[in-house]
């Protein structure tokens, strides 16, 4: 497996992965477009994906504009083999050496993801959307947690 920035060709396969996951399923899969990946990619941030047997099996972007993690998906083929950790480490490594402001994220609560953001470090700091848990990160953790 390795990981690498995402680039424009990727975005079909991204949107393999992310229409695969069993949570956090998109409620109609035309709410996240090619287009909506593409500027998230070149323009608002950066994206990273992991390829395992030449495909992409998982990604990560972060947005800098909302100062948010986008998208970390992992597709479930493809579970626990530290993959979404890979990714979610090299992407807050970059965030944060775009600026210091607090990154912030939102998933569904009672989920896997849910839990693999309490244990990456994340606060929880109350909800976001339709009853998203939202978590935060600053700067400091993140360096005491990854120094």
């Amino acid at each position: 497996m390795r990981i690498r920035e995402a680039r424009i060709s990727d975005i079909p396969s991204i949107q393999i992965v992310r229409n695969a996951v069993k949570e956090n399923m998109l409620s109609d899969p035309a709410l996240v477009t090619d287009q909506d990946c593409e500027l998230f990619i070149t323009q608002r941030g950066k994206g990273w994906v992991c390829v395992a047997e030449d495909k992409i099996v998982g990604f990560s972007i972060a947005d800098l504009v909302e100062n948010n993690v986008w998208a970390l998906f992992v597709h479930p083929d493809y579970d626990k083999r530290g993959i979404g950790k890979q990714l979610h480490d090299i992407m807050l490594d970059w965030y944060f050496t775009q600026g210091t402001t607090t990154i912030w994220l939102g998933t569904a609560p009672g989920t896997r993801a849910a839990s693999f953001y309490r244990k990456a470090g994340w606060t929880e700091v109350g909800t976001h959307g339709n009853g998203e848990i939202k978590f935060e990160m600053s700067v400091e953790k993140w360096t005491q947690i990854n120094p």
